[in-house]
């Protein structure tokens, strides 16, 4: 950006030295008197055919560089233009930070106490209850999605290793904090409709809270973007 105000900076100024120039030939021609000899006559004759070329040759150049300065301006606009569609890309693909009201859902393990017999695994927030929320939120038009700082993006993924989850490959613990921007109200809809898995999770005695938020922060997806079997189709 700055070298296309540079630019439009050097051709007005040229423009404004090239309007000077023509004032004040202009302004020569006509301080000749009438009471000239025939020697002086052609001289200035002469001289005028000279003043009139470089004048044209002069208002050539004006036009050159009107159109030059068309151009740049042309040119900044579509560099303008470019830069929001690469900054929508971004935003879609997850790789900038983004903030916006939404929600905020925390899922957390059950506060029960295990008695013998009982499946301890029954009072734990597992990986496919994680990844139902964040399918639901999907569903609820939710525009950017991040679980325990973790940017959810269309390469991510939620997984179970071992007695650890992985979110983008990195393991997190509860409580796991769902974060989501886009409509509030149609979120907290989403999720809080009957026979959901956020009342399924609170009836197997799990940790839950859902609330608004006019400002959410979520971070930039931060992992290796590679495409290795993958390209872009050709057009036609």
């Amino acid at each position: 950006m700055r070298s296309s105000t540079s630019g439009k900076i050097s051709i007005m100024a040229i423009c404004l030295i090239v309007g000077i120039m023509l004032s004040v030939q202009f302004k020569t021609s006509e301080s000749y008197g009438p009471n000239l000899t025939t020697t002086r006559v052609e001289e200035l004759a002469a001289r005028n055919i000279i003043l009139t070329q470089e004048n044209d040759s002069l208002a050539s150049e004006v036009v050159s560089l009107r159109e030059k300065l068309t151009n740049v301006n042309s040119e900044s606009k579509l560099t303008a233009d470019l830069q929001e569609e690469l900054r929508k890309a971004n935003m879609a693909a997850g790789l900038i930070p983004v903030t916006g009201p939404g929600i905020i859902v925390t899922l957390n393990d059950s506060l029960h106490v295990v008695q013998p017999g009982e499946d301890p695994n029954a009072y734990i927030v597992h990986e496919t209850d994680i990844l139902t929320i964040v399918n639901e939120i999907k569903a609820s038009g939710a525009e950017a999605i991040a679980v325990n700082g973790q940017r959810i993006t269309a390469m991510s993924e939620i997984r179970c290793a071992g007695t650890t989850i992985l979110v983008n490959w990195n393991k997190i613990g509860p409580p796991f904090v769902i974060k989501a921007t886009g409509n509030p109200q149609l979120l907290e809809s989403g999720l809080l409709i009957k026979g959901g898995e956020l009342e399924k999770l609170k009836s197997y005695g799990l940790q839950t809270q859902l609330v608004r938020n006019d400002k959410i922060d979520i971070p930039a997806y931060t992992g290796a973007l590679k495409f290795q079997f993958t390209g872009p189709l050709p057009s036609n």
